[in-house]
């Protein structure tokens, strides 16, 4: 198992910043190529994503379930990718602070079978920069959402994201051409 926290600050109020992580679709769209986030449920969620490295193209399906709504605070959430060995969680808590909201942001994701121990040292490195990537685009989309001018580049953490994922799929073996 993997984990990493990163916390940003970000200059809201803590009821903004609740508006914008209480709506699961405005987290998916955080995630770079998403093609699709169906709602099931008000704790149950499916997104497809298109990762890709080079030539190597895949669409995963990952399976977001909220374990705990905890409001304007707290979010506990479980994932596990379909048809592969992989699952993980993580939880968003939110603080006042003197210059808006202080969220912290943690992940873990685990691997089974006999290749976790491999892609586990391998990624332990990356998964803190991709933690970082997304705090940082969370960070913007509430303060855009809240009508605070940003100057964030969002486009290395979208590489860092679209890395992390390829690189996972192709160690356990689920890599396909692009057509």
């Amino acid at each position: 198992m993997i984990e990493t926290e990163q916390t940003v600050l970000i200059r809201a109020g803590i009821g903004q910043a609740w508006d914008f992580a209480r709506d699961i679709r405005r987290w998916a769209n955080l995630v770079p190529g998403m093609q699709d986030c169906e709602i099931v449920d008000d704790d149950n969620s499916r997104w497809v994503v298109k990762v890709g490295v080079g030539g190597l193209v895949r669409t995963v399906t990952v399976e977001v379930h909220v374990d705990r709504w905890a409001g304007p605070e707290a979010v506990d959430f479980t994932y596990k990718l379909k048809g592969d060995p992989v699952t993980g969680g993580g939880s968003y808590r939110a603080v006042p602070a003197a210059e808006g909201t202080e969220v912290a942001l943690a992940l873990r994701v685990e691997g089974t079978g006999p290749m976790a121990p491999m892609w586990e040292a391998m990624g332990r490195p990356l998964l803190p920069q991709l933690a970082r990537g997304f705090a940082g685009q969370l960070k913007e989309g509430i303060e855009q959402a809240a009508g605070i001018e940003t100057t964030a580049a969002a486009s290395p953490r979208r590489s860092a994201w679209t890395l992390v994922l390829a690189w996972l799929r192709g160690l356990f073996g689920k890599g396909e051409q692009a057509a």
